[in-house]
């Protein structure tokens, strides 16, 4: 069973943001493979911290952590647990301003991740659902084949860092490779530039991209569609997409993760009574039994007719607070029944 990520870090688990990274940055330093050559348990102790701060980083990831475990975590948007390019990219946010980097290792191994909002209604987050996005990126340069020359030309190789775009940069124990200034990290140069492009081998264009939106999502969750960002340079991977989810409100709910809260009417007679109701959920009527003698304010559960929840596992519940629909106006007969009503209870009170 994977360790707690906590206890991966050796901290607590209402750690704050910057202990949080400053616990990650000990643990990088010290496990990061160029201090333990040929260590295969200070490779693995490496990825563990980062899978670790990947989660715990992210507000989303965490929640979702904190209530499910690991187990919740499985097959959501954005969690790659092991994936050397994200172990990098956070190595790179938090040792980056050290040696002046940014985290280039990897922008130059893959293209530009994009980021798009995407909005869905509550009654959306029911099922998963099939989302057509128009994402305006760029692309290769059809007219250069995203060589970035002018026809008849080639790029040339650049002498600074022999085609490889990166130059080697030692900084104390870290070997790192920064991107060549000379080419700017292409590796090559351009005498005469495609005017299609202007030489930058790629134009911008509007893509259609579907994604599915899971059911039970919440607002502020990312999805990730891989190989959907920026083209990277010739020979590198694209970038990915994130799309940035909003649930819109709607006016009859209050939502708690997969829960929903809402109000239900009930006449006055029939909460003296007793009886059923029919209320119109997100997902069709709910049969709801209402007690005799039934007070207002009162919560009425109907389970599992909230939300989908995120680990798959069911549905939340569907709490309804009783408001008394009192009538405002009354006519002869009914006025003449309260009356005789009241006539009784008082009989019965004395």
């Amino acid at each position: 069973m994977p360790a707690d990520y906590y206890e991966t870090l050796g901290v607590p688990k209402d750690v704050d943001d910057k202990t949080l990274k400053k616990a990650y940055r000990a643990a990088a330093m010290q496990w990061h493979p160029d201090r333990n050559p040929g260590s295969h348990e200070a490779e693995a102790k490496f990825k563990d911290a980062s899978e670790a701060y990947e989660v715990l980083s992210d507000p989303q990831k965490r929640q979702i952590y904190d209530r499910f475990g690991h187990e919740g975590l499985k097959g959501q948007p954005g969690f790659h647990p092991g994936n050397v390019e994200d172990i990098f990219s956070h190595f790179g946010d938090i040792f980056g301003d050290l040696f002046g980097m940014g985290g280039g290792r990897r922008a130059q191994r893959r293209g530009q991740d994009v980021l798009v909002e995407l909005e869905v209604s509550l009654k959306d987050c029911l099922k998963a659902q099939p989302k057509t996005l128009e994402i305006p990126r760029e692309t290769r340069c059809e007219p250069c084949n995203g060589s970035g020359a002018a026809a008849g030309t080639q790029p040339q190789t650049c002498p600074g860092c022999g085609g490889t775009g990166q130059v080697q940069v030692v900084k104390g124990i870290f070997h790192m490779s920064s991107p060549c200034a000379r080419c700017r990290g292409q590796g090559r140069t351009i005498k005469d530039p495609c005017k299609s492009c202007k030489g930058r081998g790629r134009i911008r264009q509007s893509k259609s991209v579907t994604v599915t939106v899971p059911a039970g999502i919440e607002s502020g969750m990312r999805l990730r569609v891989t190989g959907q960002g920026e083209e990277g340079p010739p020979g590198t991977p694209n970038g990915d997409m994130y799309v940035a989810i909003s649930v819109t409100p709607d006016s009859r709910y209050e939502r708690q993760g997969p829960d929903l809260g809402a109000e239900i009417r009930v006449p006055m007679v029939q909460a003296c009574l007793g009886g059923k109701l029919q209320f119109e959920g997100l997902d069709g009527p709910v049969d709801i039994e209402v007690e005799a003698g039934t007070q207002p304010g009162k919560i009425v559960r109907a389970r599992g007719r909230g939300l989908p929840r995120l680990d798959g596992h069911g549905r939340g519940d569907l709490h309804l607070r009783v408001v008394i629909d009192i009538p405002r106006k009354l006519n002869d007969e009914q006025i003449r029944l309260l009356k005789a009503f009241e006539t009784a209870d008082a009989k019965t009170v004395s």
